[in-house]
């Protein structure tokens, strides 16, 4: 049956009556579709009546023209589980996310292109959104509220007002969405400051505003530019994330509990962000930089975010905070959870074989050869690692290898010698070497970290951006291999293992008796890497922490034997997996 949600005055309204709306975030990419169910449910227990979620663009064109709603992009069927729990559904499609995620959601290949300038009125750019918003919106449509379906309201842009200014660009993506039959209640969310909303309302539009504590003030300054409609915190930051090694954030529930109720007692709707945070699975976390290019932060793994569900989905100490002051306002029926989803310490495993990346290159990759080292979006390349060779003369005196810039860390190698780490964020680290008679093949491994989310430095291309020179001599003549690493089938391990230093893939076994449970890898005897399980990437590791064990959801896993390659940049006979029933993140 069609139905509407509307603003009238200074409320919501679904069909004909008040509403307030209860909702938290829970990004469907980041948790596997068999536990979608699971999560709504909690979510719905806890006393809520929406969910709403990200939709990321690189997720479902990570090619141009190539389309992706399959498995952990299904959107659509994320959205009829949240129909199906009993949940309406906020969705927020605009091009740009944020949400520590891999450039802010948008698509890699976009920084091929020179020229391309994002988020404005810029028309190359304009078309790309136009041509995925034909795609993207046919498939949401049949979803909205006013065809029968969950979704009653749908995002604009996201924080604009944190970026830019520019109207035309604003009023171009409500068109079009309009254009393409989105017939909902249309909204953009910034944070409470004037230049903020200055920069991110849309005539005609409502504006909401996103915040973790303060919520009068925030709602006055809101209500500066919007005297009337009702009053919504989008993002209620009731935690937050973290990035390789700070201190692990932690939120007191009695704090954000409190915070819930001061916008309860105002009459406002709040959706929290996050209710359930889960895992920037593969090499989809993204990074900050807020100073200058040269500050840059890369956001971990996991997405916990300190929330009410944990990263594999149980409730906290806050969920029942926020349950408690909830039920003073809406009449909430017993408490009924899913059934807890097992967890297993599998113990320790023995790494069985290793193989050398330089030995492997060409089954990862092709070659490819230019002047002058190209970025990964000039290769066609969104993500992973990427190698650049070159031969360099000698002989030659003891000089500095410059790279002109390292996005965002490279590993130099000179012949069968490892030399060093190059970072984009520390300038003081260098690297010199003098080259024998008869030269030396230079290898450097940069690895991308994650393209910057958020702020004016967003347009993160990755590799080697500039050049290579040793001394104040540009090094000529390279060839690159691609590594995406989104298919370590092809790893020959019986090939052996050449004699020079190099990072390396380790395979492992871990035998399952019966049904999979949850589990917990353990990395913090390991330095620097990715896992692989059972050919899915769970993304990075790094003894910086504060993040030291990888979540594994039990669907990954399989009865019987399941395979765990490791990449580790930092080879130092590593010699076993442990897997146990506990995260631990600080």
């Amino acid at each position: 049956m069609m139905g509407q949600f509307v603003v009238e005055n200074n409320d919501f309204m679904l069909n004909g009556s008040s509403i307030r709306l209860l909702s938290g975030a829970l990004h469907y990419f980041r948790v596997v579709p068999e536990y979608w169910r699971d999560r709504l449910l909690k979510l719905k227990a806890c006393g809520f009546n929406t969910v709403e979620t990200y939709v990321p663009w690189n997720l479902h064109e990570p090619k141009k023209g190539e389309f992706n709603f399959e498995g952990m992009a299904d959107i659509v069927r994320f959205v009829r589980t949240a129909e199906e729990v009993g949940l309406h559904v906020i969705v927020r499609p605009s091009p740009y996310i944020c949400a520590e995620w891999e450039f802010g959601g948008l698509p890699a290949w976009l920084l091929a292109d020179s020229g391309m300038k994002i988020r404005c009125n810029h028309k190359p750019f304009l078309d790309h959104v136009d041509a995925y918003y034909d795609v993207l919106l046919a498939e949401l449509k049949p979803l909205l509220i006013t065809n029968g379906g969950p979704i009653i309201a749908m995002q604009i842009e996201n924080e604009y007002g944190s970026y830019g200014n520019d109207k035309a660009y604003l009023t171009h993506l409500k068109d079009k969405m309009i254009a393409c039959g989105m017939d909902v209640l249309l909204f953009t969310s910034d944070g409470p400051e004037h230049f903020l909303l200055q920069g991110g309302m849309v005539p005609g539009v409502l504006e909401t505003v996103n915040f973790g504590s303060r919520a009068a003030e925030a709602f006055e300054k809101l209500r500066i530019y919007q005297p009337e409609g009702p009053l919504m915190c989008m993002e209620f930051w009731n935690g937050w994330f973290d990035h390789w090694g700070e201190e692990h954030h932690t939120r007191d529930a009695e704090d954000a509990a409190a915070n819930f109720e001061e916008m309860l007692s105002l009459g406002a709707s709040v959706n929290f962000y996050m209710f359930h945070g889960g895992t920037n699975f593969g090499f989809m976390s993204g990074a900050n930089c807020f100073q200058d290019d040269h500050c840059y932060e890369p956001t971990i793994t996991s997405y916990d975010y300190d929330v009410p569900l944990n990263e594999s989905g149980e409730p906290t100490d806050k969920f029942y905070k926020v349950r408690e002051v909830l039920s003073k306002y809406v009449d909430l029926p017993e408490l009924q959870l899913p059934s807890p989803i097992p967890k297993a310490a599998y113990g320790r495993v023995t790494v069985q074989q290793a193989a050398g990346l330089f030995d492997q290159l060409d089954r990862l990759s092709s070659p490819i050869r230019t002047a002058a080292p190209q970025t990964m979006e000039t290769l066609g390349q969104n993500d992973g690692f990427i190698v650049y060779e070159s031969n360099i003369s000698g002989p030659r005196g003891e000089s500095e290898l410059v790279i002109q810039d390292c996005h965002d860390r490279a590993l130099v190698f000179l012949g069968d010698e490892y030399l060093g780490i190059i970072e984009r964020w520390d300038k003081s680290a260098k690297i010199s070497f003098e080259v024998p008679a008869g030269g030396a093949k230079l290898r450097i491994l940069v690895e991308n970290m994650g393209r910057i989310n958020y702020g004016p430095f967003m347009m993160d291309r990755k590799g080697i951006t500039e050049g290579v020179r040793h001394g104040n001599a540009f090094l000529f003549d390279w060839t690159s291999y691609c590594l995406p690493l989104d298919n370590v089938s092809v790893l020959d391990f019986d090939a052996g293992i050449s004699a020079l230093q190099q990072p390396k893939f380790h395979k492992a076994e871990l035998h399952i008796e019966g049904e999979p449970a949850d589990t917990f890898l353990l990395m913090d005897k390991w330095n620097k890497g990715v896992v692989y399980c059972n050919g899915f990437n769970l993304g990075r590791y790094w003894n910086k922490g504060p993040q030291q064990t990888l979540y594994i959801p039990a669907p990954l896993l399989r009865q019987g034997e399941n395979e765990f390659i490791i990449f580790e940049l930092h080879d130092e006979g590593q010699k076993e997996l442990i897997f146990t029933d506990q995260p631990i993140l600080g």
